[in-house]
């Protein structure tokens, strides 16, 4: 059967159903053909049905090297491809709408879409230590996420001062230089604004031990966590940064508990996650439902340690099963479970070819380009347009017609 004889309405339903690969594949069939699958709208059609859907979902492990997962297979790990994947120690620091940023060195950051392995470096910005003092930059927090309301992707780097002559100093009365990246503008901007607790934000064994330098984003606000400071009178807070005003922001925290406990974020299907860890015996996960409304935490689940788990120093939500009667959870940073929220009961998922000590994090297949298509064309001279146009013509001709394929 021709599928020019088909209506347009259900050979584009049917384009929307494929996966990446196979439609990267067809934009060799013909210039219309990638007009088409190029296009801003079809771009974000198709990515909207794959989050409805939750298809063409995958597993980034995070360790020496990068490994992806497919999440439906759980099955084998295999290595990421990606320009400079033959250097060690290049980390995957954030994941949106299919693209995954990078960290090359703490200056040199890159955009990576694994699906069309496109890949972007970004500008390098310099770190400028406060004026007048004898700094050195010690730790670095990243995040990347999408300004809902412009649509624009952004990376957001924090960077910790500390003494250049004492190793043990925390920095404590040093402001934190923020700079964010905008893919819009292709540039970055200093944020001068920034709360007083900022400064307290790093503790050492906390950050580094699992990468929770990393920023989670959810509902478009970025979040890390500041552990309690017993002796300055500070309990876990949640720090939130909105990637649309570009300014930090108060996050409410689930009613935990009265005892003391540690905390960290994640997220779920969109949901921000907040995961209370008691003494390494007991780890509630709550979700908030609502953005930004406190009510609306919910008490997810509630893990305590096994013979199989002897300890749970760490844990993180990954994502819901088809049904959704189950949560893949990523323990310790060595091995999957799915968690039975109704038999509260947990099964081991092995993947095979996998590392032995592992991050993780969900990534969905998208077509989201690395470069700003908008930006582009703005860029470009006077008259250059005009191919552009007849590109569009020529695109919307091949769609009153139709493919002429054969199925």
């Amino acid at each position: 059967m021709s599928m020019s004889k088909l209506p347009m309405d259900v050979i584009t339903d049917i384009l929307y159903r494929l996966p990446v690969k196979t439609l990267v594949r067809f934009k060799s069939l013909s210039k219309p053909c990638r007009f088409l699958i190029d296009d801003p709208d079809f771009v974000g059609a198709h990515l909207s049905r794959s989050s409805q859907t939750r298809s063409n979902l995958n597993i980034i492990l995070k360790g020496l090297h990068l490994y992806t997962v497919e999440f439906d297979a759980l099955d084998n790990a295999v290595p990421l491809e990606y320009p400079l994947s033959y250097a060690a120690g290049t980390e995957a620091f954030g994941s949106c709408n299919g693209l995954l940023a990078f960290r090359i060195t703490e200056k040199n950051l890159a955009l990576y879409n694994p699906s069309t392995r496109q890949f972007r470096k970004l500008p390098v910005s310099e770190i400028d230590t406060p004026p007048g003092e004898s700094c050195k930059s010690r730790y670095v927090f990243y995040g990347f996420g999408q300004d809902l309301k412009t649509n624009d992707y952004k990376v957001v780097r924090m960077v910790q001062f500390s003494k250049i002559d004492d190793e043990d100093d925390e920095g404590y009365f040093f402001d934190y230089e923020v700079k964010v990246y905008s893919l819009k503008n292709d540039s970055w901007r200093k944020i001068t604004k920034l709360p007083h607790y900022l400064r307290f934000m790093f503790q050492f064994f906390y950050h580094l031990l699992h990468r929770r330098g990393y920023g989670v984003v959810a509902a478009g606000v970025l979040h890390w966590v500041m552990p309690p400071r017993i002796e300055f009178g500070l309990r876990n807070r949640i720090v939130g940064f909105h990637l649309g005003t570009e300014e930090f922001v108060e996050v409410p925290q689930p009613e935990c508990a009265d005892r003391d406990y540690l905390l960290d974020v994640g997220v779920l299907e969109g949901c921000l996650c907040a995961i209370c860890n008691f003494d390494q015996v007991t780890v509630d996960v709550w979700v908030m439902k609502e953005y930004g409304v406190k009510e609306s935490w919910t008490r997810l689940l509630s893990i305590k340690k096994t013979r199989a788990i002897n300890t749970l120093t760490f844990l993180r939500p990954l994502a819901y099963s088809e049904y959704r009667d189950k949560v893949l959870l990523e323990i310790n940073n060595q091995k999957f479970v799915w968690y039975d929220l109704q038999k509260k009961k947990m099964r081991s998922v092995k993947i095979g070819g996998s590392l032995g000590t592992f991050g993780a994090e969900v990534y969905v297949g998208s077509l989201v380009p690395v470069e700003d298509q908008q930006r582009m064309e703005n860029e470009k001279p006077n008259g250059q347009d005009e191919p552009m146009k007849r590109n569009r013509k020529k695109r919307d001709d091949f769609l009153s017609q139709g493919f002429n394929l054969v199925l």
